[in-house]
């Protein structure tokens, strides 16, 4: 008897907490747009999840459609939490890849001019201008590699919560809910603030933020059928008259004023039953991510307030809920890959660079770098992924859209140093590269420079195979510089040096961070004086050389780096049989290594030229002087047959990082260095010299700005004002 009401028991029970579960109301979330503020949604469903509050739907828009679909996926409080805590917000809110897995061609191009910003063209020559300031190409990424696991999902009910994203048609201005599609590119879709960030074009529509048409879409939610929802509004509220100061202010007043209009007309609607979440967000900007756990903390306090009411919505778990929270769901074995593209360049350049081992689980990690080193080829408007599941298959689609503002681009240089003596040194350049002349990826580049260091440069770049590992290069160059001829640390002349020539080169890339060249090449040319005794004969000269030139780049940053290392080296061999006028040999090293603890920064290394054998002076010679290049000396005023320099520098950025596109950090700093100058055939030998300079820098849209003032133990100082290179 005892064992068969044991046996009742059990069975009676599930269908009475089932009855007990169905008598409770059906709860739906919804989630509005704020941009940073939406972290806050975090802690209101963590503050849910203690209480016992089972969600049943969730409707959200921008950075509401962002959290809510990432929860409604299957993501838990702790791996949200640890997300918005840890993610790196500046580099997903940017386009440009982390500069160590972007190729080392492209690498080379920020040495080159120092301006950020490059114009783009088409192929007919008109000017390609973005339809954002951002095209959102690591924020696809980063929802692509966080909702992999929701690939074979396009019904939104389907879900471990049913879901729903609103957006906005830009062309027609029509609210857009999503109910089925492709989580990832709808979550996109929603969070597009125009102008900032570019439009997503999906089944014929533009689509923009949400937030223009439904801030807090609580009628979506009911839509879905439910009892009651909990409504959290985290709105940016209006600024006060005082606080309209800039015309920046007046933008966000505008777009902010579309967004309370229409979440009042939403907040009007509530019912009795309905709850709403409005956590304390005034002391918060829309671009603080910096400060997420205050915001998540606000909206957990928020909510904990409302346990009362909260407490008649307690239910159990959720089976469904928690197999998808198995980080085991996430990652599908991939069976096959296929491409794409609609760019210049082919299917398997493209297919190259994906590292994807087939029969393996997807390696996110590993993808995303490879998806970054795709884009940073400069062909591309964005280079996404997905997983498309069919039975036990599962496909990786690279989808790599063609730029179409244009892979043409102008990119302009500015150069200036001043050390406040009425000396000075100015260059003007500017780059233009032609981007997809073939299907492998040939470019051809022209330099171009006027000021003090006149040049013209043009190489045409031809990969050889699909990976751009070997490569091809003839060039043209002619260019002419100051040269000083120095007595006893003294100049008695300037020369101005002439060199025209042309060569041809053959290389190896060595992954994204370096490469060799083997090349041969001739110059020809003249040197006059240009200031001093004018009696120094005039030189003429012809030159035919030999050349090996190895670079290693893995700076993390060409401004202001802060870890990594930047390494040359450069041999030429000149000879009689190539029709040089003499027989010599020359190279010269430079290395610099930085290491960063929190904020500080140092940069170790320098440079050490040699010329090998006897040979024309004024032709053969290198350069030191101006800031952190033996400081207190004018910017090349400095010049020998063979050079040495060590130095340290340091600098300490001073500004708060900011999580926006504009980041404009400054750095305070300082340099020691020692160096040294002499010829071969002659007595000059400055002997070695000690430098030093203290420094601000600023980062600016235009390259870094340095102001700089040196001395050295020559009894030479200077102020120097530094717009371009840095070091």
């Amino acid at each position: 008897m005892r064992r068969l009401l044991l046996c009742l028991l059990l069975t009676l029970t599930p269908l009475v907490l089932h009855a007990a579960d169905a008598a409770r109301p059906k709860v739906g979330l919804v989630l509005s747009g704020g941009a940073a503020r939406g972290l806050a949604h975090i802690g209101v469903l963590k503050a849910l999840e203690e209480q016992g509050v089972r969600i049943d739907a969730i409707a959200g828009t921008s950075m509401g459609a962002v959290v809510g679909g990432l929860y409604a996926s299957g993501y838990s409080i702790e791996e949200l939490e640890h997300l918005a805590l840890t993610l790196d917000w500046q580099q997903a809110l940017s386009d440009a890849p982390p500069r160590k897995d972007v190729p080392f061609r492209r690498k080379q191009d920020d040495r080159d001019f120092l301006v950020k910003q490059k114009l783009s063209f088409r192929d007919d020559g008109s000017l390609g201008l973005p339809l954002g300031v951002i095209q959102g190409q690591n924020l696809s990424l980063l929802l692509e590699s966080k909702l992999a696991h929701t690939a074979d999902i396009r019904d939104f009910d389907k879900l471990p919560i049913p879901f729903r994203a609103v957006a906005t048609d830009i062309a027609s201005g029509e609210k857009v809910v999503f109910r089925r599609g492709h989580l990832p590119q709808v979550v996109r879709a929603s969070m597009s603030i125009p102008a900032v960030f570019a439009p997503v074009e999906l089944d014929g529509r533009l689509l923009v933020d949400g937030g223009m048409v439904d801030n807090i879409p609580l009628d979506v939610v009911r839509e879905m059928g439910v009892d009651l929802a909990i409504v959290v509004d985290i709105g940016t509220p209006l600024r006060s008259r005082k606080q309209l100061a800039t015309v920046v202010d007046v933008l966000n007043q505008s777009i902010t004023l579309m967004t309370r209009r229409n979440s009042e007309e939403q907040l009007a609607s509530l019912g009795r039953e309905d709850i709403l979440v409005q956590p304390p967000l005034s002391a918060f900007g829309v671009t603080d991510f910096g400060r997420a756990q205050d915001m998540i903390d606000a909206g957990y306090r928020a909510t904990r307030a409302l346990d009362a009411r909260l407490a008649g919505l307690r239910r159990g778990g959720d089976a469904e809920l928690a197999v998808a929270r198995s980080p085991r769901q996430r990652t599908p074995v991939i069976t096959a890959i296929k491409v794409e593209n609609d760019s210049k360049v082919s299917d398997e350049v493209i297919r190259y660079y994906i590292r994807q081992p087939i029969g393996e689980p997807l390696a996110l990690d590993r993808l995303q770098t490879d998806m970054g080193t795709l884009y940073g080829l400069d062909y591309f408007d964005r280079v996404q992924y997905r997983v498309v599941h069919k039975g036990d298959d599962n496909t990786l689609v690279i989808n790599a859209r063609g730029r179409r503002g244009g892979t043409d681009y102008l990119r302009l240089g500015l150069n200036l140093s001043d050390d406040m003596r009425g000396d000075s040194a100015f260059n003007l350049g500017a780059s233009y590269r032609v981007n997809g002349i073939n299907r492998l990826g040939a470019e051809w580049l022209t330099r171009a420079q006027i000021g003090d260091q006149q040049e013209l440069y043009s190489e045409f770049y031809q990969p050889l195979d699909v990976g751009s590992r070997y490569f091809v290069a003839p060039y043209l160059s002619l260019g002419s510089q100051n040269i000083e001829a120095t007595l006893d640390n003294d100049p008695v002349a300037e020369y101005r040096l002439e060199r025209y020539g042309f060569g041809l080169n053959l290389g190896r890339q060595i992954g994204t961070y370096g490469e060799v060249r083997l090349g041969v090449g001739k110059a020809w040319g003249e040197a006059e004086v240009r200031i001093g005794d004018q009696s120094l004969p005039k030189v003429s000269f012809n030159e035919g050389f030999y050349e090996l030139k190895y670079s290693f780049d893995t700076f993390d940053n060409v401004y202001f780096p802060h870890s990594g290392e930047d390494i040359g080296l450069s041999l030429r061999k000149f000879d009689r049989s190539l029709d040089s006028d003499s027989d010599y040999r020359q190279w010269q090293f430079h290395l610099d290594k930085a290491l960063s603890y929190g904020a500080n920064t140092w940069v170790l290394g320098g440079r050490y030229g040699r010329t090998l054998d006897d040979t024309e002076v004024v032709t053969s010679s290198f350069v030191l002087g101006g800031a952190r290049q033996l400081s207190g000396f004018r910017q090349d005023s400095l010049s020998g047959q063979n050079i040495s320099l060590m130095r340290m520098v340091y600098y300490r950025r001073l500004t708060p990082r900011a999580y926006v596109p504009l980041d404009l950090p400054l750095y305070l700093g300082g340099s020691l260095e020692r160096g040294r100058a002499w010829n071969n055939d002659n007595d000059f030998d400055s002997g070695y010299i000690n430098a030093a300079s203290v420094f601000l820098g600023l980062e600016t849209p235009l390259g870094p700005l340095n102001i700089s003032y040196g001395i050295n133990t020559e009894h030479q100082k200077a102020v120097y004002l530094n717009l371009g290179s840095s070091f």
